[in-house]
């Protein structure tokens, strides 16, 4: 019997396995959309989106209602606001208005779980064969731990650009076998870096793979050639998309900007001119043509905005830190999470501990020393294990890029006579699934005397971040209102009010004064309040701020209030049937 009649489509089974997932996270998480926004990211792209659906421009980033008068650019891709947007006009006809924001919500990130999943398996399947692949979908359907960004709800970027960084890293996989491989890595390269900075250090790494094959192997000259052509043409459209004409000039370090996409341009433009001209010399000619055009992009990209070498926060006010940005849970780095929180370090770090740990191993076997795709998979996943090392956010970068290389390390350790049979190795690779992984791992921590697990809480689960929260404070006139800045997002998306501050590094001085209000004595306060022109204070009673422990201070406007006592130009609010305790300003006391 042919092998295609013996042998269902890889496609088929892929499609399987995405509904399953999709199935399960609906189920999980469908009930939770109607009263969470999730986290504080999720409730501000979902301002964002509503303000597109109103007819704000599209290059017009601006929210009004935070920190005003001045309100607050953003810095996130208006691409992703057209996703949401659309299917909220595709859900709108037959489900009205509320019911289609929720659907949008819940199918975005869904959608965004297939193409990652193709990546995967691509990956796989090129290093491994098909058999590598299909381990690589029970992974997948053993895998919850590994699709925190993707459950129903989240609709920021983040699993979009672990999507295309994924796709990205399929496509320089198999840019030794595909023509079409290297051109499609050039423009998933552009896309990801239009949608956010995140992946950049994959981005770059998977362009300096292809660079390095080049020069070893002069017949790669063709596919660094399209990649270069793809990636300049890919980054210059990335950037007419996303930045409007009175902002061409202008520099970030957090967003794509001329300082960031014309470097790019240049560096795929370089890249495909030292391929067409150098493929027929030596090595030190292809050397140094690749050096001047990495060089040349690098100097670039300094001259345009020297503080950008400093990272994507170069241009936050330091003053920020101390008071937030050092206390956020994923900027941390793992050593920090597993001293505080063990159990869910063991559930983000095990398995791709393993992955790392396969793949060096693999090394041994001198065809995969010799393999450009898997040198180039296991790169990436130590990449992604050390940046997860010194910020847990990317630990879902490091899971699913561990896939491939656990799935190939099953392969090889059940290919002896006595082991190679499908039973076997299904039972092999269930062993080391994710979630049995991460389960083991948990078993193991509380075994060895760390604290339990604490009970599971879904983002955002918290009484302050869920929706109904909010009504006492949508039903008072509209003002401005301080709070704890991650509340700011959650007051824009349920209520008609202005927020002092929300946690973006872009609006540093908002975030300064939202912190000093609370952390000051109750008269320094007031002059805080009357110059920012606040009209109510809420605080969410019993939680505990993020940021340093001086709002905590005795005699500071916060503990007086949860202490209730409240100053003479407060008044409280009567109507007090959640968790806010909600304050109107009195200027005349």
């Amino acid at each position: 019997m042919p092998r295609a009649l013996r042998e269902p489509s890889f496609g088929v089974l892929l499609g399987l396995a995405w509904l399953a997932v999709g199935v399960h996270l609906l189920l999980q998480y469908w009930g939770q959309t109607a009263v969470l926004l999730f986290d504080t990211d999720d409730a501000m792209r979902l301002v964002s989106v509503r303000a597109l659906l109103a007819g704000q421009g599209w290059f017009d980033l601006h929210e009004a209602r935070v920190a005003p008068p001045l309100g607050y650019l953003g810095h996130w891709s208006r691409l992703i606001d057209a996703g949401i947007a659309g299917l909220i006009l595709l859900f709108h006809p037959f489900a009205g208005p509320e019911l289609a924001e929720r659907l949008a919500r819940a199918a975005w990130p869904l959608l965004w779980l297939l193409p990652t999943m193709g990546g995967i398996a691509a990956i796989a399947w090129r290093t491994g064969r098909r058999e590598a692949a299909l381990i690589t979908l029970l992974f997948v359907l053993i895998g919850l731990p590994a699709f925190h960004q993707y459950t129903p709800g989240r609709i920021d970027h983040h699993g979009v650009q672990i999507a295309l960084t994924v796709l990205t890293v399929a496509a320089v996989a198999w840019s030794d076998r595909r023509a079409w491989a290297a051109p499609a890595a050039g423009l998933a390269s552009a896309l990801a870096l239009a949608i956010g900075f995140e992946c950049a250090p994959f981005i770059v790494l998977c362009g300096a793979a292809l660079a390095a094959r080049f020069v070893l192997d002069p017949s790669a000259a063709g596919a660094l050639r399209r990649y270069g052509i793809a990636l300049a043409a890919g980054g210059t459209a990335a950037f007419l998309v996303s930045v409007g004409p009175d902002r061409w000039t202008q520099t970030a370090c957090d967003a794509i900007a001329i300082n960031t996409a014309l470097p790019l341009t240049v560096a795929g433009v370089l890249l495909a001119a030292a391929a067409a001209v150098t493929a027929g010399r030596g090595l030190p000619a292809r050397l140094a043509a690749l050096g001047i055009a990495g060089g040349a992009a690098v100097l670039l990209f300094a001259v345009l905005e020297p503080r950008c070498l400093r990272g994507p926060f170069a241009m936050v006010d330091p003053a920020v830190w101390p008071i937030w940005l050092d206390h956020v849970k994923e900027m941390q780095p793992a050593l920090a999470l597993l001293r505080r929180d063990p159990t869910t370090a063991a559930v983000m770090l095990t398995f791709p501990a393993i992955g790392l740990a396969a793949g060096l191993l693999l090394l041994r076997v001198p065809e995969l020393r010799r393999d450009f795709a898997y040198l180039v998979a296991l790169a990436v996943l130590a990449l992604a294990c050390a940046i997860t090392l010194a910020a847990v956010k990317t630990y879902s970068y490091a899971m699913l890029l561990a896939m491939p290389l656990v799935a190939l390390g099953v392969l090889r350790a059940t290919a002896r006579p006595w082991l190679d049979s499908l039973v076997v190795r299904a039972f092999v690779a269930i062993l080391v699934t994710p979630g049995v992984v991460s389960s083991a791992a948990v078993a193991a921590v509380e075994a060895v005397g760390s604290s339990p697990a604490p009970a599971a809480q879904e983002p955002g689960a918290g009484p302050c971040f869920k929706s109904d929260s909010y009504a006492q404070l949508a039903r008072l006139p509209k003002g401005l209102v301080a709070t704890d800045i991650d509340y700011g997002p959650f007051l824009l998306a349920l209520t008609s009010h202005s927020a002092l501050a929300a946690p973006y590094h872009r609006q540093s001085a908002a975030i300064i004064a939202a912190h000093d209000i609370f952390a000051a004595a109750p008269d320094a306060a007031r002059r805080l309040v009357v110059r920012f022109g606040v009209d109510y204070v809420a605080v969410c009673k019993g939680n505990v701020p993020v940021g340093p422990k001086d709002a905590l201070r005795k005699g500071s406007l916060r503990v007086l209030l949860e202490a209730g006592r409240t100053p003479a130009w407060l008044v409280p609010i009567t109507a007090t049937d959640g968790p806010f305790a909600v304050y109107r300003v009195r200027l005349d006391p």
